[in-house]
């Protein structure tokens, strides 16, 4: 059986204490427009923060963990606040009161998500996870200000979206959240001004997550050969697809099989390649042969050919072609050069 808990969905100072008191020893302080709640040892271990921030928009950060599963229902008000959950690690549930099932979050994905007036936020804790949560709640009554000059401007589907400060209408879109983003949030955990400056840095680096991941929301909406954001998640499959280059270079020659591999599609993993490393999968793959065998001839004794099929070249004479193109020399030369050159060094120490 969870812990339940209910708190306000308005107000970061309502919200803390609301946690404080469910978690009757944890202890909760502040210092200026920073709410913290440390979790008392009986019951987890960890950190809920809560930053305050001008027209109705307020940060939290959690890195924490509960012994027990922990339920968080969000009460029901006359303010239908515009939620942005971003997973860093692990998982949590969620789901609208009406909603038969929970909505699993996992690691790397972000919700976007608003109640109504019949319904409120469910949350999820699973007991003995290490959860990893940035989330952004935005009072869309009172960011009315903040958008009015360029509401004009705005494509009907943030429009609507921001104009419904009476919640009459659900809202919710899960995805992998940008490499943009994740650079973002984890320049605000990191950040160590103070005073006004940290207040401006931090409000600062909100705004940009928040319009990275409205331009995700809406680049989302493309047909997928369309989309132009690279996801984080798909940043750790090129992290994967290099390892395997790396690891299988003498072996290493179809593209198609390397993205089922780390489960992208071969147009995505040329995408992301583009974007990441400014260069397709193919050029990533020769220069690494290249300067690999540039390796192999300064640390073995491994002759011309050898190296060609160590790196995957069945032709010498190609791969003489590609390391000319890319160090000036033949190979041949090169290790007549490094090796001579590294033989007269270990004589003259000898000497």
């Amino acid at each position: 059986m969870a812990k339940s808990i209910q708190i306000g969905n308005v107000k970061a100072k309502h919200v803390i204490e609301g946690l404080a008191e469910a978690f009757s020893n944890s202890k909760y302080c502040k210092d200026h427009h920073q709410y913290t709640m440390k979790i008392d040892e009986a019951y987890g271990q960890g950190y809920i923060k809560a930053f305050k921030l001008d027209y109705g928009v307020t940060a939290y950060e959690t890195d924490c963990l509960f012994h027990e599963d922990v339920e968080i229902v969000i009460e029901r008000g006359n303010i239908h606040v515009l939620k942005f959950l971003f997973c860093m690690d692990n998982h949590l549930h969620h789901k609208f009161s009406d909603d038969k099932e929970y909505t699993t979050i996992s690691r790397l994905e972000n919700l976007i998500m608003a109640d109504s007036p019949t319904n409120t936020h469910q949350f999820i804790f699973p007991a003995d996870t290490s959860l990893c949560l940035f989330v952004i709640d935005i009072n869309r009554k009172l960011f009315e200000e903040k958008i009015e000059s360029f509401i004009e401007e705005m494509p009907d589907e943030l429009l609507e979206l921001f104009r419904d400060v009476n919640g009459i209408n659900n809202f919710i879109y899960k995805n992998f959240y940008s490499l943009e983003i994740a650079k973002c949030i984890n320049d605000f955990k990191e950040c160590d001004h103070t005073d006004f400056v940290n207040k401006v840095f931090l409000e600062g680096k909100v705004y940009e997550i928040l319009a990275e991941t409205l331009r995700q929301y809406l680049d989302d909406k493309n047909e997928p050969d369309k989309k132009n954001i690279i996801r984080q998640a798909t940043k750790e499959r090129v992290n994967k697809a290099i390892q395997i280059i790396e690891d299988e270079i003498d072996q290493m020659d179809n593209i198609a099989e390397l993205a089922k591999r780390v489960n992208l599609n071969p147009n995505t993993l040329q995408k992301a390649f583009k974007t990441i490393y400014d260069t397709s999968v193919n050029e990533f793959i020769r220069n690494y042969r290249i300067e690999k065998a540039k390796k192999l001839i300064e640390n073995t004794e491994a002759n011309i050919t050898e190296i060609a099929y160590q790196i995957g070249i069945n032709s010498r004479s190609y791969f003489s072609k590609l390391f000319k193109d890319y160090y000036g020399m033949s190979p041949k030369k090169y290790a007549e050069q490094y090796r001579n050159g590294s033989k007269n060094e270990k004589d003259q120490k000898s000497a």
